[in-house]
């Protein structure tokens, strides 16, 4: 007869490390500026590192308005997934995107459209009453079930995080920095969107 000790060691992430990543994301976050201008970089550079630039904060500003759908369309997953929403706007503008602060009231129409209008055509309205239906009419379909909008929201993060990933092989040294640090902090938010969708 073998005995086997139960296992209490979780599998994957604990909570500290985390929350420890996602702290350093944020001072990494935090820290950068843009170096468009910095005339030390090579000839080809400063184009490949402004496209990559855009393309990450074209990519957050639209994670964003997923999570807005999402919020919008699940109003009780609006308190789990708006802290999480709030550091993809704040991805999106250390890239250098339009996207506004997110917004300090609970209401998921008011959150949604800041990011919502970001992504959506550049000829969309400004007044918040038709900005907030086109953010829901250009965004993705929102599963009728939450557990399925959240393996969705998780899923949409892994991809930015290979995304991300595969590009820092082709950006300078301060960019390749934020890209990581931002990809690690899409891996805590697909960590923990998985873990809610169980």
């Amino acid at each position: 007869m073998s005995f086997t000790p139960p296992s209490r060691t979780p599998s994957g992430p604990r909570r500290r490390s985390l929350l420890t990543s996602a702290a350093g994301a944020a001072v990494l976050v935090g820290c950068s500026a843009p170096e468009s201008s910095s005339p030390g970089t090579a000839g080809r550079s400063p184009s490949a590192a402004d496209a990559a630039r855009a393309r990450a904060a074209r990519d957050s500003e639209t994670l964003a308005a997923r999570y807005a759908a999402v919020i919008a369309a699940h109003p009780p997953l609006a308190k789990r997934l708006d802290p999480l929403r709030t550091e993809v706007v704040r991805h999106a503008q250390a890239f250098g995107g339009t996207g506004s602060r997110p917004s300090a009231s609970p209401s998921a129409s008011s959150s949604a459209s800041p990011s919502g209008s970001a992504s959506a055509s550049p000829s969309a309205s400004t007044s918040a009453s038709s900005s907030a239906p086109a953010s829901a009419s250009s965004s993705p379909a929102v599963p009728a079930r939450e557990k399925d909008a959240l393996t969705d929201l998780a899923a949409a993060e892994l991809a930015l995080v290979d995304r991300r990933t595969k590009a820092l092989l082709d950006v300078p040294g301060e960019l390749a920095r934020l890209l990581a640090s931002v990809a690690a902090a899409g891996a805590a938010h697909a960590f923990l969107l998985t873990k809610e969708a169980k």
